[in-house]
């Protein structure tokens, strides 16, 4: 059972702009390009949006299906159960989940930058409702690199990506949606 522990910040445009230098400075590495994905969340038996969800995430050409199981806590560093998988055939997987009952709830699009920072991996994440970094590895790697990074006063986010989606997205066809304008595959 893999466990995932990471705390969210919010940032305003002028620190996401600072972050990538700040990075750099801390001895980080970029691990990757830019990427944009789509995240796709079911709802069905034996899932609650607050506690357990199924998502498919499609980025490039790959998709990788994950369950997550959330433990409720009003810390600012969050610990959730993270089962994942790449999978070869997004569509196929769409369809399976159909056919068992699971049904796309909800849509959110972002843009992510990927970086290591020691035991950390820190990611800078564009959504179409705001700007956040995330910082993820164990307690003392995720306050380290805050402490590298200088964010130890940026504002913690402990909402989800998707509590903010179903806070600041539009519902179509019984879906809640967050994307960017534009293009299908998010570029504008």
């Amino acid at each position: 059972m893999g466990i995932e522990i990471e705390k969210k910040y919010r940032l305003g445009r002028e620190l996401r702009e600072r972050l990538p230098a700040r990075l750099e400075a801390a001895g980080a590495r970029r691990a990757g390009e830019e990427e944009f994905e789509e995240n796709t969340l079911y709802q069905g038996p034996g899932l609650d949006p607050r506690s357990r969800v199924l998502r498919l995430r499609r980025v490039g050409g790959r998709a990788v299906f994950t369950f997550k199981e959330r433990d409720p806590s009003g810390d600012a560093i969050k610990r959730q159960r993270e089962e994942e998988t790449e999978v070869s055939d997004a569509a196929a997987l769409a369809a399976i989940l159909d056919a068992l009952g699971y049904r796309p709830a909800l849509v959110y699009e972002k843009r992510r930058t990927t970086w290591q920072l020691g035991g950390a991996e820190v990611v800078l994440d564009e959504l179409p409702f705001g700007l956040f970094a995330e910082i993820e590895g164990g307690e003392a790697e995720i306050l380290e690199a805050e402490r590298l990074l200088g964010l130890e006063s940026a504002e913690a986010e402990h909402l989800s990506y998707p509590a903010l989606t179903l806070r600041h997205g539009t519902e179509r066809d019984g879906v809640c949606e967050a994307r960017f304008t534009g293009r299908a595959d998010g570029s504008l």
